[in-house]
């Protein structure tokens, strides 16, 4: 029987491109996003169906999920992508976007995991890959800790689910990715900033300096993320965490080798 996922954030990036692998690969694709009708791509594969969805709103997520189930009876592996970024002094950072960023990085997932997990049960399985960073596990960018904040609690989510959906036959897996190319990440990134207050533009100046120096060449080919996403879902891997990217191994190289302060220290020179 063919085998259908469901991808959130799918009008672009890494959404898309993992959407338009499954499907050239004969899967069933359930690609949500928030405005279905600026799509054309993926509206030309017989195998895809599009389906209205912002994570952040509960109701959206159970008519998504009972539309995608409908429409393609059973939903066999559920990839978390939908996700964007707040960088700047948390001190600036608006209330709002505070509670953004949570409920876009960690409240999405939730909402979306809650949805499936009675067709999950139901059909005694199924699987959820959710799209993390290797700034989950560790930090490595001054001003990015509401980000920081966020990937880690989906990472704290995803491991203390495994014990309780283990007995269920329902897996969980995380992709703990890099840069890649293609992804507009700077596109989808609220800056906190404030027109006065100056203590913190020595460091703000520095992380900004990198991310304007960025090229593509120093990022990372997203097809290698694509294709630790299907590996997982077909079984050819049996991985909890994947970790990719040159920048984030050797990251974690250096994080397992000293201690946390030795850790802390040297990344903060980086930004002195």
């Amino acid at each position: 029987m063919t085998k259908t996922i469901f991808i959130t954030g799918t009008s672009s990036g890494l959404g898309k491109l993992t959407a338009l692998h499954f499907a050239k690969r004969g899967w069933n694709v359930a690609a949500t996003m928030r405005t279905p009708e600026k799509e054309s791509e993926l509206t030309a594969y017989d195998n895809i169906k599009i389906f209205k969805l912002d994570v952040t709103d509960v109701q959206q997520v159970q008519i998504a999920t009972e539309q995608a189930i409908t429409a393609f009876r059973k939903i066999d592996v559920v990839v978390n992508n939908a996700g964007a970024g707040s960088y700047g002094p948390l001190e600036f950072a608006e209330e709002s976007t505070i509670d953004w960023q949570f409920a876009l990085n960690v409240r999405g997932p939730i909402n979306v995991i809650r949805g499936f997990l009675p067709h999950f049960r139901a059909n005694k399985g199924g699987m959820f890959i959710n799209i993390s960073s290797f700034m989950g596990v560790l930090s490595a960018v001054p001003t990015g800790s509401l980000y920081n904040m966020s990937k880690f609690a989906l990472e704290g989510l995803t491991e203390g689910l495994y014990y309780e959906l283990k007995p269920l036959n329902i897996e969980l897996r995380l992709i703990e990715q890099g840069g890649s190319k293609g992804n507009n990440f700077l596109n989808s990134v609220v800056f906190n900033t404030h027109p006065e207050i100056r203590d913190y533009d020595g460091v703000v100046g520095k992380v900004n300096a990198m991310f304007s120096g960025v090229t593509e060449d120093a990022l990372d080919d997203p097809q290698a993320i694509v294709d630790a996403i299907h590996a997982l879902a077909t079984g050819e891997s049996q991985k909890f965490r994947t970790l990719l990217g040159q920048a984030g191994n050797d990251l974690m190289a250096l994080r397992n080798a000293v201690p946390i302060e030795e850790y802390l220290a040297k990344i903060a020179l980086n930004f002195a």
